[in-house]
């Protein structure tokens, strides 16, 4: 990701306005911090940016630096965090969003 797909997601982040210091704390603060990320419209793209750069401070994407090495130790192939999101994510919308037209579908 470019800088400027950064500056693109980062001006409709949640966290936009908090202060920095929030996002970048220890212990049980961490989810106070966490749960700015609930409902953010780019926590995908958040998540992706600090894994595929493997920025270690603060909380990104909703997930602390603890959570994001043990992603990253579990899943040591992955080449693009960003595409593998964004993937996962276009299969739960598809999934998620009823089909039109089928058989089991219930006319109402």
């Amino acid at each position: 990701m470019n800088g400027e797909d950064q500056e693109n997601w980062g001006k409709r982040a949640v966290c936009r306005t908090a202060d920095p210091d929030e996002l970048f704390v220890d212990g049980t603060a961490q989810n106070r911090a966490k749960a700015l990320c609930t409902g953010c419209p780019v926590r995908t793209e958040c998540l992706a940016y600090a894994l595929d750069h493997r920025i270690e401070h603060g909380i990104w994407g909703g997930m602390t630096e603890r959570e994001r090495r043990a992603l990253l130790r579990r899943r040591p192939l992955v080449t693009s965090w960003r595409r593998l999101l964004e993937a996962a994510r276009s299969e739960h919308q598809r999934l998620a969003s009823p089909d039109e037209g089928h058989a089991w579908d219930v006319a109402g």
